[in-house]
């Protein structure tokens, strides 16, 4: 199997790492293989912020829900979905532009993702684990004051980074879904009560469907993070209406 391809299956999230430092050359080697990630219309909209101040790697891994390996990362960096850049650069040419909507934001928000994959693609060929960080995306109000985050500047994702322990490497990869699942051909199927029960058969262990299910749910979608996510992006949403 091809060595990209094969990092691609087998990279995992990384949440405890060695006190081995990440040179220079390889933190520049990520964020060159970031940049030269797909973007809409050669635009680049977003930008990166490498986050180097042991304070506010700290104020970081409070905000993001408390998780202290935030700070023990060697390399932190906060892909931006940046709609100002081309804005002020529109001004600069003297020209009057609208004010960036929700579609901007949406299209920048790919743009970010997008190079943030290549970061994580590109540190896996070196041997550097990663972890994405939801959580940047809540508590709005507190991310804009660590990062100075201005208006039509929107935290898309974060990424952690560092040399992963002998207990993370051989941690076993979640399993994914199936790809008859998620891999479908024209149009969009609906999966039936059925379909839905065949899909998490093998996550379930020994609870019934309907038990895991409940569980989960209490722990992901209707969790105090997860209303906190969705206050704090219709927050930074009030910029693009």
């Amino acid at each position: 199997m091809d060595q990209v391809i094969r990092s691609l299956y087998e990279r995992k999230s990384v949440r405890a790492f060695t006190e081995e430092k990440i040179s220079e050359e390889h933190v520049r080697m990520i964020a060159e293989a970031a940049a030269q990630a797909p973007t809409a219309g050669n635009q680049q909209l977003y930008t990166m912020i490498r986050v180097t101040d042991p304070e506010k790697k700290h104020a970081l891994s409070i905000s993001c829900d408390h998780q202290p390996f935030i700070e023990e990362a060697d390399l932190v960096l906060v892909f931006c979905a940046d709609c100002l850049r081309w804005y002020r650069a529109y001004e600069e040419a003297g020209i009057e532009p609208r004010k960036p909507g929700e579609g901007d934001l949406m299209l920048a928000v790919c743009d970010a993702l997008i190079a943030a994959q290549n970061a994580v693609t590109a540190a896996e060929a070196l041997g550097i684990g990663s972890c994405y960080i939801g959580d940047i995306m809540e508590n709005a109000e507190i991310q804009r004051e660590i990062l100075g985050l201005p208006p039509y500047v929107f935290p898309a994702a974060m990424l952690v980074f560092g040399y992963p322990t002998g207990q993370q490497k051989e941690r076993p990869k979640p399993r994914r879904l199936d790809l008859d699942f998620v891999l479908q051909e024209n149009t969009y199927h609906e999966p039936s009560g059925e379909e839905l029960r065949k899909m998490f058969d093998d996550r379930t262990g020994i609870r019934s469907y309907d038990d895991w299910m409940k569980a989960f749910y209490d722990r992901k979608y209707n969790s105090d993070f997860a209303r906190e996510m969705t206050r704090s992006v219709r927050k930074f949403l009030e910029d693009f209406r």
